[in-house]
């Protein structure tokens, strides 16, 4: 009879042995996923501020292309903002090089002071693209681009 019981008490230790084994890996299995899921985010929303910076910039370029044509009087766009989705907050300036006269009203530009500008110089755009978000963690993140654009 005596071996019987023993036999019955080494089954109980080898299953809580085995069971908490399997919470262990269980435990590491849902750690792992959660980091997962959190890398995937936080990468998508990364992808999603650079893809929204170059479409805001490709729209800036339009802008001022469409701007340069008004008659004089006209006045030129230097920022351009917008919002995605209650999640992304978007800032554009544009900072003008070389010859602004051609545009409406060029004292109302945003200029480069330390460029080097003749009356031949053509006109280029330096378009600044600020894509801000809030992560998972509540930081502020800031996705800039810059581009330079001729006219």
């Amino acid at each position: 009879m005596r071996l019987h019981t023993q036999r019955k008490a080494f089954s109980m230790l080898t299953a809580i042995f085995v069971i908490l084994i399997m919470a262990s890996i269980g435990g590491m299995v849902m750690s792992l996923s959660g980091k997962m899921v959190k890398e995937t985010t936080t990468q998508f929303q990364r992808e999603q501020a650079m893809l929204l910076a170059k479409s805001y910039t490709e729209y800036a370029i339009m802008a001022v292309m469409a701007n340069g044509t008004r008659s004089a009087g006209g006045n030129c766009l230097n920022t351009i903002t917008g919002a995605y989705n209650n999640t992304y907050n978007i800032t554009v300036d544009i900072s003008y090089i070389g010859n602004i006269t051609a545009l409406g009203n060029p004292s109302q530009c945003t200029t480069l002071s330390n460029a080097v500008v003749t009356p031949q110089s053509p006109l280029n755009i330096i378009v600044d693209a600020y894509v801000s978000y809030l992560d998972d963690n509540g930081q502020n993140i800031t996705y800039h681009r810059r581009s330079l654009q001729k006219i």
